[in-house]
């Protein structure tokens, strides 16, 4: 009986502790993105005063015509954007995660955590191979993929065949969990587009073409400070990118839609984030006057525009564009730059990675260390932006394929961790930092499938 007693005073002590943890966290989650929000506003701020321009304005009716004349071409528009700066970059938020820290850790709680020798501080629970192995169980490499060109099992033709019926089969009956689960193996080129909105749950009925109108009549009467952001953005990636420069009014088109849909705020009911706040002139910290700024409280960061560009090639109906791109924000995307213990978050996913590194390639991950090139600091910016503009289009979409059917972004995690399995023996040779990004500088060549079976599957035990 007293055994008895003692086991259930310790299960209670161990879940009292659990709460403790997470409720300390979610405190350090409030406090981290509190303090970084007010670094990107006094940023924005700062901008506003510089250049002497407000945050918004009603456009002239003269500057409304011109640019509703302009709307299907404005890459070709030129305005001066000298001036103006990304708010920040994904480097500046990897500073801020890795000076996260959880009060437990810090009094000695998580011990077991004391080994972890990577940028990420924070002991969460992430994944280790086998759990990943179970997890992606579908990508095993006995089951036929999209994107391996030479399977031991089937003949690549004769399972493509067979996977674009099944396809097919599964878009006749609309069943969005079939075609969630049907695209872990890869969506065949001619089926993605059908099958993504399938999974998202987008229709394009006439009232989501009236909403796009509307968010439209919104950017042609109402100039932001952000639209500016948006296009210096696109500018400086997208417009440079060889595969995505040609849609370079599609992305203006989305994104300063995307500005003013307030929709997007309810994706704050699940994010420790809140959405960034303007005040009425005169007005400051009385809340009747407050309004949300941008509109869909989401403030662009350098980069921003490469979650739209991929979507591009699948996707010319502007509306549809653009809803499928919302949805892809709201369920993926802003895990990507805000702060919390999601296991598809951002801090989750540094972690995992940092963790498979040491884990399974612990002498390439010492080596990179002591020479003072911390993997993270390389991979930070693939996953940041879920590896679009790094990878090839045709191999990022299959890397996409599995986000939205494990509906996960972990995969991001693993696959940064397999390229540095594939170049391993390059970069145990590398003494710098810079020699190091040198050696992963172009991933374009490179086959997403394979290296994640090979790293998932066949190398690691």
């Amino acid at each position: 009986m007293l055994q008895e007693e003692s086991d259930l005073s310790l299960v209670i002590a161990q879940i009292v502790q659990k709460l403790k943890g997470s409720n300390l966290y979610a405190q350090l989650e409030r406090q981290a993105w509190g303090s970084w929000e007010k670094r990107i506003l006094k940023s924005l701020n700062s901008m506003c005063t510089e250049l002497s321009i407000p945050l918004a304005r009603k456009r002239p009716v003269g500057e409304q015509k011109e640019l509703l004349n302009k709307w299907n071409e404005m890459g070709t528009d030129e305005p001066d954007l000298s001036l103006f700066r990304p708010v920040y970059a994904p480097k500046d938020f990897l500073e801020v995660l890795i000076n996260l820290r959880n009060p437990n850790y810090e009094n000695g709680d998580s011990l077991s955590f004391r080994t972890h020798l990577g940028l990420i501080q924070v002991p969460l629970k992430v994944k280790d191979i086998p759990e990943l192995k179970e997890f992606f169980v579908e990508l095993g490499l006995t089951t036929g993929q999209l994107g391996i060109d030479d399977s031991n099992q089937v003949p690549p033709e004769l399972f493509e065949n067979e996977h674009v019926r099944i396809g097919q089969k599964v878009l006749a009956e609309q069943d969005s969990a079939a075609a969630q689960q049907y695209i872990r193996q890869g969506s065949p080129t001619a089926l993605r587009a059908e099958l993504w909105a399938l999974i998202l749950n987008i229709s394009s009925q006439p009232e989501d073409i009236l909403y796009y109108e509307q968010l439209k009549t919104n950017v042609i009467q109402h100039d932001l400070l952000v639209d500016s952001l948006i296009y210096k953005d696109v500018k400086l990636t997208a417009s440079n990118d060889d595969y995505y420069f040609v849609f370079e009014d599609y992305l203006y088109q989305v994104l300063l839609c995307f500005s003013r849909d307030t929709s997007v705020l309810g994706h704050f009911a699940y994010n420790s984030a809140s959405p960034p706040k303007s005040y009425i002139r005169g007005k400051l910290g009385l809340e009747e006057y407050a309004v949300f700024y941008p509109p869909n409280g989401v403030i662009p960061f350098h980069g921003f525009s490469m979650y739209v560009a991929p979507l591009c090639f699948l996707y010319h109906e502007p509306s549809k564009l653009y809803q499928i791109f919302r949805e892809m924000y709201v369920r993926f995307f802003f895990r990507l730059h805000s702060i919390s213990s999601h296991p598809s978050g951002i801090v989750s996913l540094c972690l995992l990675f940092e963790t498979l590194l040491q884990t399974y390639l612990p002498q390439l991950f010492y080596h990179l260390r002591e020479i003072g090139a911390q993997p993270l600091r390389i991979s930070f910016k693939w996953m940041v932006r879920a590896f679009s503009g790094y990878l090839a289009t045709d191999q990022l979409l299959l890397l996409w394929d599995r986000i939205l059917g494990y509906n996960s972004l972990e995969i991001l995690a693993v696959l940064a961790a397999a390229v540095f399995a594939f170049r391993a023996v390059n970069l145990m040779e590398v003494t710098s930092l810079a020699a190091a990004e040198a050696v992963l500088a172009d991933l374009s060549t490179l086959k997403v499938m394979p290296l994640l079976q090979i790293f998932l599957f066949a190398t690691v035990t």
